[in-house]
């Protein structure tokens, strides 16, 4: 599972540091209608190498601070991934 801080309706678009214990993710979608969550998810597939619709938001879906699950990579793997990207 992954923490992460959302920043939607930024110029740019990806992760831009850790805020706390999560990570902090810009996104040009706006939170409306999940656009947000869809955004996250396609990024964060994308980053890590999996589909979109194998990360779930587990938590968190109508805030900025979120909890991320991929359902394909356990937690060492994820970790990898995400140093390499």
């Amino acid at each position: 599972m992954l923490s992460v801080r959302v920043q939607p309706r930024a110029r740019r678009e990806g992760v831009v540091g850790v805020h706390g214990d999560a990570l902090k993710i810009a996104l040009r979608a706006p939170p409306v209608d999940g656009a947000a969550n869809a955004a996250l998810a396609k990024l964060l597939g994308g980053l890590c190498g999996v589909p979109p619709s194998t990360v779930r938001i587990v938590s968190g879906q109508t805030g900025r601070s979120k909890r991320v699950l991929f359902e394909t990579l356990d937690a060492e793997t994820l970790a990898r991934r995400l140093e390499a990207a």
